[in-house]
């Protein structure tokens, strides 16, 4: 099953394939199949054509994959060209909402390890 181009896992439930499609979580996929009166267990291999057509129905009413990255990618943008903090915290690459950053902001800054001790090699013993 594809959609919005996306190959959808046959051999997973549902409730959790769904959420291969970028902009489907656990929660929307849900509500999407409460929607269309299906089975979270259900795999997607055993669907009929037409709970297809009706879950794709069903999906094109949100906004997901390229144009939802498109929208964020906008909205960073907007933020950095009225210099917003949010939008200068974006362009730093630092965290953008309150955390602390002299520790735990190394997924945000790329991992940086700039302390003497972290970096260094045991040494060889002879």
């Amino acid at each position: 099953m594809r959609i919005l181009g996306i190959t959808i896992p046959d051999e997973k439930r549902l409730e959790i394939s769904l959420t291969a499609v970028y902009g489907i979580g656990r929660a929307r996929a849900k509500k999407i199949l409460d929607a269309v009166k299906i089975d979270y267990g259900t795999r997607a291999k055993e669907l009929t054509a037409d709970d297809e057509a009706k879950i794709r129905k069903e999906i094109e009413a949100f906004t997901l994959e390229g144009d939802l990255k498109r929208e964020i990618s906008m909205n960073v943008k907007r933020l950095k060209d009225i210099h917003a903090y949010r939008g200068t915290r974006h362009a730093k690459k630092l965290p953008v909402r309150g955390q602390r950053t002299k520790t735990n902001s190394r997924t945000v800054r790329g991992n940086v390890r700039k302390t003497m001790g972290s970096g260094r090699r045991k040494a060889d013993k002879k």
